[in-house]
């Protein structure tokens, strides 16, 4: 009998541990959620810096949370210190990428933790970059706080796949936006626009802008539709990002709106070796950026991989496409785009319009085994579907 008592005693506190285990994880996974939210809120803001968010939380209360701030400065981390002050000490951080350890333009956040006396710390993802590459997470392992790595990695790696891409690749994560009609097309005969999608798309694709380091089209878009290229959104014009022109030949014209308004949004013109200097100089009077590239080899126009290292080297981290269906087709085909977002509008254009890729079935995308669907949700009328690369 005694034995049996024993047994149901065991039993029982196994029963309330491993409750306790599920209660634990899915907290853990609740506070990571939110620190992957609050560093959403820099993407596109924080310069070369990765958008981190930072939870802290004592006692199953969130005492302090915070995200890199505009330029870069502060990191997350420091500011949900700072929020939370005294009861840092013995609480638990949540943050969305490995504390650097490093001096840069501000001291290490591994040293900060350390010194405000966190006990624990949940890292959703290793930071690649080689100053810090495993180097924060053993400092603070080595004063004795514990570490846990791994929560919520696929969604962390996501949010911070241009920092990881520029860090591995010397490249920015590329998305690639589509509007495209019933019959998969972009514009209407002769490559007149016409409103394909709704009011709730335009907003989701100017929220994508802002939350872009910057935005790139072709020549033959800016000549077709004179863009502006900006963030409409209340209260958001200054987030506006770099405006990138692929321009091989520099025939964007010095009256566009590009060019009028690249004193105050940055303007870049992708343009070739042999581009003309008289029109390099007139348009870097007007205040545009004339960045020189190579021509590809194998066919006519820019070098892609040539321009996405160029852009990174400027620091852009997240760079989103918008360019039409020639510029589109050469993302696609050359296997530089991370995501595509296909947004599919409910109207028909019809016979004479212009496909969404140049050369290249829609059907390239949406029934390749090289792509998969990621997610898909309806914005009013209208339907965007998220890609990745298989």
């Amino acid at each position: 009998m005694i034995f049996r008592i024993l047994e149901d005693q065991y039993a029982e506190r196994a029963k309330v541990a491993k409750a306790a285990e599920k209660a634990g994880k899915a907290a853990d996974r609740r506070f990571m959620q939110l620190a992957l939210t609050l560093g959403r809120r820099g993407l596109g803001r924080t310069g070369t810096n990765p958008a981190v968010g930072a939870v802290l939380v004592k006692d199953g209360v969130i005492v302090g949370r915070g995200w890199t701030q505009d330029g870069g400065r502060p990191h997350a981390e420091v500011e949900a210190l700072a929020r939370a002050g005294a009861a840092a000490r013995g609480a638990t951080l949540y943050v969305t990428l490995e504390p650097c350890s490093h001096h840069g333009r501000s001291p290490p956040c591994a040293d900060a933790i350390i010194a405000a006396g966190v006990a624990r710390v949940v890292s959703a993802i290793e930071d690649p970059n080689p100053l810090v590459g495993g180097q924060g997470h053993a400092k603070l392992r080595a004063a004795g706080i514990a570490v846990d790595l791994g929560l919520c990695a696929e969604e962390a790696a996501r949010d911070h796949a241009g920092h990881l891409l520029r860090v591995r690749e010397k490249r920015p994560h590329v998305v690639l936006k589509l509007a495209v009609s019933t019959d998969d097309k972009i514009a209407a005969a002769g490559h007149k626009t016409v409103a394909i999608t709704g009011e709730e798309v335009r907003l989701r694709v100017h929220l994508l802008r802002a939350q872009s380091d910057a935005i790139l089209v072709g020549i033959g878009t800016v000549l077709a539709d004179d863009p502006e290229l900006t963030v409409r959104l209340p209260g958001m014009a200054a987030q506006s990002p770099t405006r990138v022109v692929l321009d091989r030949s520099l025939r964007i014209p010095g009256d566009s709106r590009l060019v009028h308004s690249a004193r105050t949004t940055p303007l870049w013109l992708m343009a070739s070796d042999i581009a003309e200097a008289a029109a390099a100089t007139r348009l870097g009077a007007a205040g545009a950026q004339v960045i020189h590239v190579a021509d590809c080899e194998a066919t006519p126009g820019l070098d892609l991989p040539a321009v996405l290292r160029a852009l990174s080297d400027k620091g852009v981290t997240r760079l989103l496409v918008e360019g039409g269906a020639r510029v589109a087709s050469a993302f696609v085909a050359a296997k530089l785009a991370d995501e595509i977002w296909l947004l599919r509008g409910d109207k028909t254009i019809g016979e004479g319009g212009v496909d969404a890729l140049d050369g290249l079935p829609l059907t390239a995308i949406t029934q390749s085994p090289a792509w998969r669907a990621r997610s898909s949700e309806r914005l009013g009328p209208d339907i965007l579907t998220i890609y990745e690369p298989t």
